[in-house]
């Protein structure tokens, strides 16, 4: 395979150049994923978050009028896959290294100094090929968000059955805050049993002093509930008002499409 080809240089000359193999093989996420290590197991890229400051607000992707709402607003993807992630969203701009819907994002982004990693969607009736798969991009994606907007992303733990949650925690073992939603979780008495069981693994596995948690509840009390046992390991818990929760408190809120699952 022939790894140079010739162009003309701004004098009209022609010159052999290294051909851009990362772009011939659609490769281009790892000018990303080659910046950090590789898990031992699944050779998923690692991802590093040690801080001790903390976002005070916490908005969807779909709001972007909303990213500035203070100085420390974080930006989550606690919504539905097609609004972050569709034809034209910034994973496939990646791997595409699509300049313009790159330069498009940093413009979307700029100022954002938080971030809590893409939450793909994650099934125990899906292939796990297909759910690891998800977890890799949201891991591309952090890292771009890192390396290209100097940006602090919280990792976002979330699994598909309990017994995966060893995949998923994979290549985030030098993560000291990660982040929690309890979407979905509180109206059901299985799966508040299932976050309770995720965040006592996840506390007994990484070594952790700040959980980030996204809640849309009224109060802190099942937030309390659910995370009990890193209360008790002296796990900092920290639940930041949300937009999601302020529009579901407020009477003249309606329903926006990319509003959160």
């Amino acid at each position: 395979m022939k790894r140079y080809e010739s162009i003309k240089n701004a004098q009209g000359v022609k010159e052999r150049v290294p051909k851009d193999l990362g772009k011939l093989f659609n490769l281009n996420y790892l000018r990303y994923t080659n910046k950090t290590y590789y898990s031992e197991y699944l050779e998923l890229p690692e991802l590093y978050c040690d801080t001790d400051v903390f976002p005070d607000f916490i908005v969807g992707y779909a709001h972007p009028a909303d990213y500035h709402v203070t100085d420390r607003t974080a930006v989550a993807f606690y919504q539905y896959d097609n609004t972050f992630d569709g034809m034209h969203g910034l994973y496939n701009a990646i791997y595409h290294n699509d300049e313009r819907l790159l330069k498009k994002f940093k413009k979307r982004f700029e100022g954002v100094q938080f971030f809590i990693s893409p939450d793909f969607s994650q099934f125990g009736d899906v292939d796990i090929l297909e759910n690891l798969y998800r977890l890799k991009k949201a891991r591309v994606i952090s890292l771009w968000l890192a390396m290209e907007l100097n940006a602090i992303v919280f990792p976002n733990i979330t699994y598909p059955l309990i017994d995966f949650l060893p995949f998923y925690l994979n290549g985030l073992e030098n993560c000291h805050v990660v982040a929690f939603s309890t979407m979905c979780y509180v109206d059901n008495e299985v799966e508040r049993e299932n976050i309770k069981a995720a965040v006592k693994f996840t506390v007994d596995t990484l070594s952790l002093h700040t959980i980030i948690v996204f809640d849309i509840c009224g109060d802190n009390a099942i937030v309390n509930e659910l995370f009990a046992y890193a209360l008790e390991q002296g796990i900092n818990v920290i639940v930041p008002p949300n937009s999601q929760k302020t529009w579901n408190t407020s009477k003249k809120h309606h329903p926006k499409e990319g509003d959160v699952k």
